[in-house]
């Protein structure tokens, strides 16, 4: 393939990249499918542990069950978490949390821990 069109594919192949990212959401947040997902479990662990810290409780995490990314100076992960209150005798709720991540300055912030009604 001559440079010139491999460039074109390359400058093509782009903005249809770049148009379909800003398609699938307005606001920049994506959707997670793999809530499974070891780096999921271990923001959401995060999530948890800096809560516990800052409000000296004991809730451990039991799953994800919903989230979704949005890429910042870094990655905002929005979390609905399900987890347990060892001092409520195991009583099982669910949080909405936000987590800050930028990994290649090993940056971390909890920015939201709240309780769904």
């Amino acid at each position: 393939m001559p440079p010139k069109s491999l460039s074109l594919l390359v400058v093509v192949c782009s903005i249809l990249l770049a148009s379909a990212s800003t398609e699938a959401s307005i606001d920049g947040w994506q959707t997670i499918s793999n809530l499974t997902d070891p780096k999921v479990v271990e923001i959401a662990e995060f999530a948890v542990k800096q809560h516990n810290m800052q409000v000296n409780d004991m809730l451990r995490l039991v799953s994800v069950i919903k989230g979704e990314t949005q890429i910042v100076n870094g990655v905002n992960y929005k979390l609905v978490i399900s987890a347990t209150d060892a001092l409520a005798k195991m009583t099982e709720s669910n949080y909405r949390v936000v987590v800050w991540d930028k990994p290649w300055t090993k940056e971390r912030n909890l920015t939201s821990f709240e309780k769904i009604a």
